[in-house]
């Protein structure tokens, strides 16, 4: 047999050679080691170029290693190759947060598992929490148990407003949420989405029960990985701020406020964490120190170049859900206008208008802004023109818009808009705020017709709640007697004491029907009870006493039940107040110095006496006169310390020796 030549033998060495390589990259990624793994990958697509799992474990390398630029190149260098790596590619844009991009790739895969998990995961981060749920439900035909699944299953469920759905789809998936299953579980991300809910729920001692117990579970399972205080501390932020959230609302704000202040610092919480407590902090000390406030938002919202353009520290954009992140936004806004920074208030409206399309709170924080520069007008327009263009979601534009027409005085453009909400429209606060606004344009006739279509409504409504029913005829009734209506008001006490034979409908239908029907009322009147108590009293004697109307001329009282008049108490006399003599109270004058009881020099308006520094010396530099000489020596001044007399006695006046010498 003859010698094979080095070109074959080249050849029949290369599959060894490629196994090696395959089996060196094998153990770089099952050890973890990805930059390696990389590396080996290029060297098996040296050997046999276009290998389609050499490609795809340089892809994942690169992603594992968080070099998604890398990743996406190594896919544009594969694109001529039969590969389909359009999954990676959508979770590379995902990463990067090019979250559109990465939807329409992943809308032209085959449906799996792995694509519905990285759907689901973007619709969260875009906001859009009902079709993420959309996504988790059809993972559930999978079946698969992944703790990790379950926790974003009730993340999704709150963000998206349902929390009330919680539990029935955990138990549902056979997961028990008592805090009892919870610490047998070990789960701190599981008790902590599950703590979330239950603040959702209003149901706040359970929660902080639950947060404890998340608090207690991550700090054990960091303590066994050798993390330090500071660094337990840092990564248990989120449920120490969440537990200072609780503690908010439930009056603890001491408590809470001192939570917030530690985490405002940058060493103590992640970035997420310390803009949620920032922003809680502010709404719970109010508009006080609004400088200070600024401040600690400033350092959250990067200045950028481009106008119109906001963006927070840290990727905060993409790790805080849209809820915290309008919450953010809403607090600087309001604290600018309470600062009177109008002009600074609006750029960041402007920002958040181009940001949040369609979204309903730039549009009133733009309102509001309006409202502070007393464009009361503007305001209504930007109102009124979202709630044309997106009906189905303009309930709280609507309820900001009456509110700014009704103290602006436009009552009838309030009582328009609370019309136009119909979710509320027949609630008893909505029917009484539309009467009185129709009251105050003067039309009743409008407000009758308000409260006879609430009556209506409850009437056909299929629900046990009779008590609103009684309320609204009744308040009608009452409406429409005031307002002249006597016969509908009667009409609508007799159907309530047909229905319910209340004893107030009972008297106000005897009342009423006195004016309309006296027959009606006095067939009525029989079918009240006696009051205990009044048998035996003299109606005659009653209308006589001091209680009835005044009487003229004298007559004799006569009761049953004589008073004893030394129970009586005496009333007190009224005195006319005592003047000082002489004085008109019809002209006072002036009124009285209210510091004229002080001393003099205790007054407001007392000044002292100033010396007299105007005397001036004549002759030369530094000469003195004898005479001006001799009285500084004699009087010795206040500001010395000591005082200095004359060595020369003092000589006494021509006057004084003419006086001598007559003597």
């Amino acid at each position: 047999m003859p010698p094979k030549s080095k070109a074959a033998a080249a050849a029949a060495a290369e599959p060894v050679a490629l196994e090696d390589l395959f089996s060196t990259l094998h153990r770089h990624i099952e050890a973890g080691d990805f930059p390696q793994a990389v590396k080996v990958a290029d060297q098996v697509l040296k050997a046999a170029p276009g290998d389609e799992d050499a490609v795809r474990c340089k892809v994942v390398g690169h992603i594992k290693s968080d070099e998604t630029d890398k990743a996406l190149a190594a896919i544009r260098a594969a694109e001529r190759l039969p590969i389909d790596l359009s999954y990676y590619k959508a979770y590379c844009y995902y990463r990067q947060n090019k979250l559109q991009e990465a939807l329409e790739l992943l809308r032209g895969q085959e449906e799996s598992s792995a694509v519905l998990q990285l759907e689901s995961q973007i619709f969260y981060r875009l906001g859009r929490m009902n079709d993420c749920m959309d996504s988790y439900q059809k993972l559930q035909k999978y079946k698969i148990d992944s703790m990790d699944l379950k926790i974003n299953t009730i993340a999704a469920l709150v963000a998206a407003g349902r929390a009330s759905e919680v539990q029935a789809t955990m138990k549902a998936q056979k997961v028990d949420l008592t805090t009892r299953a919870l610490r047998d579980a070990r789960s701190f991300e599981l008790a902590y989405n599950s703590a979330c809910s239950l603040i959702e729920n209003k149901k706040y001692t359970e929660a902080k029960e639950q947060l404890d117990l998340a608090k207690r579970i991550g700090k054990e399972e960091l303590m066994v990985e050798d993390y330090a205080d500071d660094e337990i501390e840092y990564e248990l932020a989120p449920v120490s701020t969440q537990l200072a959230y609780v503690q908010q609302l439930q009056g603890q704000t001491q408590e809470a406020l001192g939570t917030y202040v530690n985490m405002t610092n940058e060493k103590s919480a992640d970035p997420s964490s310390r803009a949620v407590a920032t922003t809680n902090l502010i709404s719970l000390k109010g508009t006080k120190d609004a400088a200070d406030s600024l401040r600690k938002l400033d350092r959250l919202i990067e200045k950028s170049t481009a106008p119109n353009q906001l963006q927070l520290v840290g990727g905060l954009d993409f790790k805080l859900s849209p809820r915290q992140k309008e919450a953010l936004y809403s607090a600087r806004v309001l604290l600018l206008l309470h600062a009177n920074k109008t002009d600074q208030a609006h750029e960041l409206v402007s920002g958040l208008l181009g940001m949040f399309r369609d979204n309903v709170f730039p549009v009133l924080l733009q309102a509001a802004v309006h409202v502070r520069e007393k464009k009361v007008q503007k305001a209504e327009e930007v109102l009124s023109q979202y709630a044309e263009k997106h009906p189905g979601n303009s309930k709280g534009v609507l309820l900001a818009l009456a509110q700014i027409a009704a103290n602006a005085n436009h009552f009838q453009l309030a009582a328009d808009s609370l019309a136009k909400i119909p979710d509320i429209q027949h609630t008893p606060a909505t029917v009484a705020t539309i009467v009185a606004l129709k009251e105050r344009l003067g039309d009743s006739t409008a407000a009758a017709a308000v409260l006879d279509s609430a009556i209506q409504w409850w009437k056909n409504a299929m629900t046990e709640d009779n008590n609103k029913l009684d309320v609204f005829m009744r308040e009608a009734a009452t409406f429409k007697l005031s307002h002249g209506r006597d016969e509908e008001a009667c009409l609508l006490y007799e159907e309530l004491v047909k229905s319910h034979g209340s004893v107030e409908a009972l008297a106000g239908l005897v009342a009423t029907s006195a004016r309309t029907n006296l027959v009606k009322a006095e067939q009525y009147e029989k079918k009240l009870k006696p009051l205990p108590g009044l048998k035996g009293i003299n109606v005659e004697s009653l209308e006589k006493t001091s209680g009835a109307r005044h009487v003229d001329g004298t007559q004799e009282i006569k009761l049953d039940d004589p008073v004893d008049p030394k129970k009586l108490k005496p009333k007190k006399r009224k005195r006319k107040p005592r003047y000082p003599k002489g004085f008109d109270p019809a002209n006072p004058g002036p009124p009285p110095d209210p510091e004229r009881w002080l001393p003099k020099r205790e007054r407001s308006s007392y000044r002292p006496k100033r010396k007299d520094k105007r005397a001036q010396v004549r002759g030369a530099q530094g000469a003195v006169t004898r005479e001006k000489h001799d009285a500084g020596a004699a009087a010795a001044t206040s500001s010395s310390k000591a005082p200095v007399a004359s060595s020369d006695p003092p000589k006494t006046s021509n006057k004084s020796r003419k006086k001598k010498s007559r003597s």
